[in-house]
């Protein structure tokens, strides 16, 4: 005879995030938060496929969003106040108010006389920011990075941290390798649950993912979505990670098949924690 374990639940909790309780059939209790994260590099909103950089479509952006309706958003390569987007734009706040979503951006460097660099998107109100550099090797070139971060509380008033970033895009892993191990260093100093999304311009395989492998956890570690280019995609550079010491748990990753907005899928994993 087959004996059955049933788990009741029940729900406390709506968006953002749903805050469940669950008891087993032996009187276990145990709570989660469900967390859908999305990470996307934009390309500031032009759309790769128009030969015009000087076309600006946030509005096809924050469809994405909307139409996916994630928790927490990672955003790459944001204009602000710059030549390119338009001096008077600033495209982490335009997409604030067209999701209806709390907002951060740091910049990573200056850029046409404004500035660039990453974001993030909150449906928790953001009770902290923080801003890290992400260096450089000296004599080499190339643009410095950052580490964009927020606190938050959820719905139950548990802490945690979300950061976006993008490390740099070269062939040679020189200068993201001192950049992963800058940014593990950081992720090290908080004792808040962690999470990381971002376009790490490194494969799955790379030595740049095995140096966050020693502070986070991968979203999805085999048979990982490819990402970059949109049309058909071949590669996988884009990730969500988290801390392991805050018990999150992976219930799945999957890319947005979004051809027009931007050159890269955006990727969405569904957390528990």
């Amino acid at each position: 005879m087959l004996k059955l374990s049933f788990v009741f639940c029940c729900l406390v909790a709506g968006l953002p995030g749903q805050t469940l309780w669950a008891q087993t059939s032996a009187g276990q209790t145990s709570r989660w938060t469900t967390l859908r994260v999305m990470t996307y590099n934009i390309h500031h909103a032009n759309p790769p496929s128009r030969a015009k950089d000087s076309l600006i479509d946030l509005a096809a952006i924050a469809r994405v969003i909307n139409t996916a309706k994630p928790d927490l958003v990672a955003l790459q390569e944001i204009d602000v106040h710059n030549s390119r987007a338009g001096v008077g734009v600033d495209e982490a706040a335009e997409l604030g108010r067209l999701t209806g979503m709390h907002w951060y951006f740091t910049r990573a460097i200056d850029y046409r006389g404004g500035e660039y660099g990453d974001a993030v998107l909150s449906r928790f109100p953001i009770i902290d920011t923080l801003r890290f550099e992400l260096p450089m090797p000296a004599g080499i070139g190339g643009e410095t990075r950052d580490l964009c971060v927020i606190r938050v509380r959820l719905a139950d008033n548990r802490p945690l941290l979300f950061a976006s970033t993008h490390l740099d895009q070269r062939r040679d892993e020189t200068a993201r390798l001192l950049q992963a191990q800058t940014l593990a260093g950081i992720v090290r100093k908080f004792k808040e649950p962690f999470i990381l999304g971002g376009d790490l311009n490194a494969y799955p395989e790379s030595r740049t993912l095995q140096v966050m492998d020693s502070v986070l956890t991968r979203s999805c570690t085999t048979g990982c979505p490819l990402t970059i280019p949109v049309d058909p995609p071949k590669k996988t550079i884009d990730y969500i990670l988290f801390t392991p010491a805050a018990r999150f748990e992976s219930l799945g990753v999957r890319t947005i098949a979004e051809t027009y907005a931007s050159d890269h899928l955006p990727v969405m994993a569904e957390l528990r924690y």
